[in-house]
Order: C-alpha cells, then structure tokens, then sequence
C-alpha cells in the first residue's frame, strides 16, 4: 500500500471522527453527546496523529507528481 493511499484512508478516518462529533447534533438527539463528542474526538485526533507520524514528507504516488495546471507533458508535446 503507498503512502498516499494510507494517507488517504487517515484523512477520511479523521473525517469519520469529526462526523461522529457532529452526529448527535444533526439528528437531534442530544442525550448521547458527550459519548459522542469524546468518542469522535478521540478518533479524530489519534487519527490525525498517526497521521503526522507515520506519513511524513510528500506523496511518492504518479499521480501526485501530475502538474495541476492540467496540463502534462504528453499534452504539451501534443499542442507544439
């Protein structure tokens, strides 16, 4: 598994914790939110730490080494 794909899944995982956080607030049902508000936290930032720690430094992915003006180098050889 890359690096990048890991710090994908830790982003959406944290996103995960942050919705969890959100849950009770959303549906309404307030009696749970202090459960909900520690346990989504607690994701959000283990998540988060891991995370930092074990993703350090820039993707080594192809696809993250793509210009984002959209334009690659096959397109520019193209046009010339």
């Amino acid at each position: 598994m890359s690096r990048c794909t890991v710090r994908r899944i830790f982003t959406v995982l944290i996103y995960a914790g942050v919705g969890l956080f959100l849950f009770p607030y959303v549906t309404g049902h307030l009696g749970h939110a202090l459960m909900y508000l520690l346990i989504g936290i607690s994701v959000a930032v283990v998540f988060g730490i891991l995370r930092c720690v074990c993703i350090e430094g820039d993707c080594s992915d192809p696809e993250a080494s793509i210009p984002r003006n959209g334009a690659d180098k096959t397109a520019r050889h193209l046009h010339t």
